[in-house]
């Protein structure tokens, strides 16, 4: 079941926000004294700090291939800078008349080709980490709507949605104000938060690995994390996977990374990443509210649906 928020009564809305419900009380509860490692920065000019392997891996890459970039543009600026001064009219003003010269040649094509074959060497197993999705701990099917975030958990079949916090779903105009404020100290977060914060949030327990499949309803979204180090386009139609293994509790932000429409911008994405007692607790809230399937009970059908393939495999 899922849980909707009409856009025809910002009244009902604005009433209804000032309660939280029951998952939202546990996500609340299981988020105090959570930091907030994946944010923005003013001013902030690098990566956000690693969470994952994979985003470890990305920010490695990056300063690798930056580094051999900076040679390279400093050996073309000395290059130029050589020919300018030695070459000049007045230091030669006789030039050379050749169209060839074979060893140059042979070097500014093999020299290129070696690079990229470092750069290959490196990159390729790193995007092969991304693309091959590993066995899930949990999984989360995320699909991108005009404009907002809907979750999933398949495994307990249930269902929610995610919006902005004061975004017309909420009783907000997607613009501060002091009931916007309001709205987000109530759910911990402050007014730098604003524009990244949303009502109901993706909670994951730390440590595990987690398995995202990404889809859109209307037009191409995009999950993106930056501190996970992932970023999958949700496409109507198609179902596309990507994973990840937080190693900090804490609380981490990302945005809609496609252009989608007119209230692209106000579409982010909040992910709580608990302690697996923490989790328990809210997903026992969150199954008891959207009317999922409880845990013993999936866990006895995920085994009932595994018997008989193992029954199989004896014969």
């Amino acid at each position: 079941m899922r849980k909707t928020l009409s856009l025809l009564a910002p009244a009902a809305l604005v009433v209804a926000s000032a309660t939280a419900t029951l998952a939202q009380d546990f996500e609340r509860a299981a988020g105090e004294g959570l930091r907030i490692i994946g944010a923005p920065e003013q001013g902030g000019i690098y990566w956000q700090p690693a969470a994952t392997e994979l985003a470890r891996d990305i920010h490695w890459l990056d300063d690798m291939i930056l580094v051999i970039i900076t040679a390279i543009t400093l050996f073309v600026i000395a290059l130029l800078g050589i020919v300018a001064v030695r070459y000049s009219r007045k230091r030669n003003p006789t030039p050379a008349m050749f169209t060839h010269n074979t060893p140059v040649e042979v070097t500014w094509t093999v020299v290129p080709i070696l690079i990229l074959i470092v750069i290959g060497s490196f990159s390729l197993p790193i995007l092969f980490e991304q693309q091959e999705i590993p066995e899930a701990d949990v999984t989360v099917k995320a699909t991108g709507f005009q404009w907002y975030w809907g979750y999933e958990y398949p495994d307990h079949d249930f269902a929610f949605d995610s919006y902005m916090i004061g975004s017309p779903a909420t009783g907000g105009e997607n613009r501060m104000s002091p009931e916007v404020l309001a709205q987000l100290q109530e759910a911990g977060y402050t007014k730098d938060e604003f524009q990244l914060a949303t009502d109901t949030s993706m909670v994951v327990p730390v440590g595990k690995t987690i398995v995202v499949q990404v889809t859109a309803a209307d037009v191409i979204h995009s999950w993106t994390v930056p501190a996970f180090g992932v970023k999958q386009d949700g496409i109507p139609g198609r179902l596309a996977e990507l994973w990840f293994e937080a190693e900090a509790e804490g609380i981490y932000f990302g945005q809609c990374s496609e252009l989608c429409g007119i209230a692209h911008a106000f579409m982010p994405i909040t992910v709580k990443v608990v302690s697996e007692e923490a989790y328990a607790l809210w997903l026992d809230a969150a199954i008891e509210e959207y009317g999922g399937t409880p845990r013993d009970a999936a866990t006895a059908e995920a085994a009932a649906g595994a018997a008989p393939v193992a029954v199989a495999a004896v014969d």
